[in-house]
């Protein structure tokens, strides 16, 4: 069976490559570009950085980017784009139609995390709201989303600027609730691809919290992770804690299948291919004495291909009700895929991210461009090259301030905060200055100058 899986995923990788080849496609560095570039960025910086920081300062939840979709709606308008708005919630899209050529999608996304923040700068984020269960949160752009959108603007005006440079179509796109695996979906829904061009190539930045302002990153092929969530109910029949015998524990049998749910990825895939089943939540029960009628767990399966994504769905299904049904339990449990919050895996075109890595190391130099392992971490900009079935590529910008960087490396030092963490926070300047660079850089070489 692993066997007959191994040769099922290679044929799948073959058929990926095959979708997205860039036969024939040259993807040069604008040499002629580049110290207009640089000149151009140096200039808008002071804008861009305020524009971070008022982005910063007030967040919004996913499927609620009102006000950050008016800014960015308002910006590519004054700029000369064709701008749409509320594309799948509250999305924008910005179209620059400049004559024949091909079309390239620019994705940024806007939504923030439900977190209070805790980095102490002067312009943290101070929201509070109510969320879906009535408590108040506090709302921090601890993925780098306010990053993402300044860059996302700062290359549509640049690209603006130089019209006269390029051929073709650029389609900026500003996505919301990228944070639930919703947003591209959303877009893709209302109609993205009918109403508007269908983009000829698909790229985006993602910020790093582990690489230090300045610096560039990519992965070539697989990139990022399905990202699947499942609820099991177990079915018990509960009791007093002190007549066990009289009574089904659903405690005892959840504890039975989450230690018999990791044999799906141990013993049943093979192990060249990566998988992670984790159970990141139980609850049962109300009392010490007290022996519950269920047990619930949430888990979270990460995989890159998708016959790989099938074998641990399945598996968790099969391994969940025959565990429930050997230890007595009367009815099966209930096992739902919550198929509306998946995000499929990123593969980024081979051919494409080595083109687009020689192109950084033109704009930023070799030393500040490197590969990098790819990742369980999810990201529905996926969605938009699955989609299309065109080449697409997602790279990573460093953010994190060298001081706090370095002291990290020290013996002893301090870890650096990851992505979705309250006290993460990037070093603005270099890092905005280098995600508008590379991906600026990187548009106008997929765009024809002829």
């Amino acid at each position: 069976m692993r066997t007959q899986l191994l040769i099922m995923v290679l044929a799948a990788l073959t058929q990926v490559a095959g979708a997205t080849a860039w036969e024939g496609v040259t993807v040069n560095h604008r040499a002629d570009l580049a110290g207009a570039v640089d000149q151009q960025v140096a200039s808008d910086l002071d804008t861009l950085l305020a524009f971070y920081t008022d982005l910063h300062t007030h967040p919004e939840l996913s499927l609620n980017e009102h006000k950050s979709s008016t800014k960015i709606a308002a910006r590519l308008t004054s700029m000369g784009y064709d701008v749409t708005t509320d594309v799948g919630g509250t999305g924008v899209v910005g179209l620059m139609r400049n004559g024949s050529g091909p079309t390239v999608l620019v994705r940024g996304d806007m939504d923030a995390l439900p977190i209070m923040e805790e980095t102490g700068l002067a312009y943290a984020s101070q929201v509070r709201v109510k969320n879906a269960t009535d408590q108040t949160v506090g709302v921090m752009h601890a993925c780098g989303h306010d990053v993402h959108q300044t860059c996302l603007v700062g290359t549509a005006s640049l690209l603006a600027k130089f019209k006269d440079r390029w051929r073709g179509t650029v389609m900026i796109i500003a996505q919301p609730a990228e944070e639930i695996g919703a947003g591209a979906r959303m877009m893709i829904e209302d109609g993205l691809f009918s109403r508007f061009p269908k983009p000829d190539s698909c790229i985006a930045l993602h910020v790093s919290a582990s690489h230090p302002a300045g610096v560039v990153s990519y992965t070539p092929g697989w990139a990022l992770a399905n990202v699947d969530s499942v609820d099991i109910t177990i079915f018990g029949r509960g009791g007093h804690g002190s007549r066990p015998h009289e009574t089904v524990d659903p405690v005892l049998i959840a504890s039975h299948v989450v230690v018999a749910l990791q044999s799906i990825v141990s013993r049943r895939l093979d192990p060249t291919l990566p998988g992670v089943i984790t159970v990141g939540s139980i609850h049962a029960g109300s009392k010490h004495n007290i022996i519950s009628n269920e047990a619930k767990l949430q888990i979270t399966v990460r995989s890159y291909a998708d016959e790989v994504r099938k074998l641990l769905l399945d598996g968790i299904r099969e391994v969940t009700i025959n565990t429930a049904r050997a230890l007595g339990c009367e009815k099966d449990p209930s096992v739902v895929f919550r198929d509306h919050e998946f995000t499929p895996s990123t593969y980024n075109d081979p051919a494409l991210t080595e083109a687009a890595a020689g192109v950084f190391a033109q704009v930023i130099g070799s030393d500040r461009v490197v590969e990098r392992d790819a990742v369980m971490g999810g990201e529905d900009f996926s969605r938009y090259m699955r989609e299309l079935k065109v080449p697409g590529l997602i790279f990573w910008l460093g953010s994190v301030p060298q001081e706090r960087y370095d002291a990290s490396l020290k013996t002893g030092g301090t870890p650096l905060p990851s992505l979705h963490s309250s006290k993460y926070y990037p070093d603005p300047k270099p890092t905005i200055e280098t995600g508008v660079r590379c991906l600026t850089s990187l548009a106008l070489s997929l765009l024809d100058k002829k």
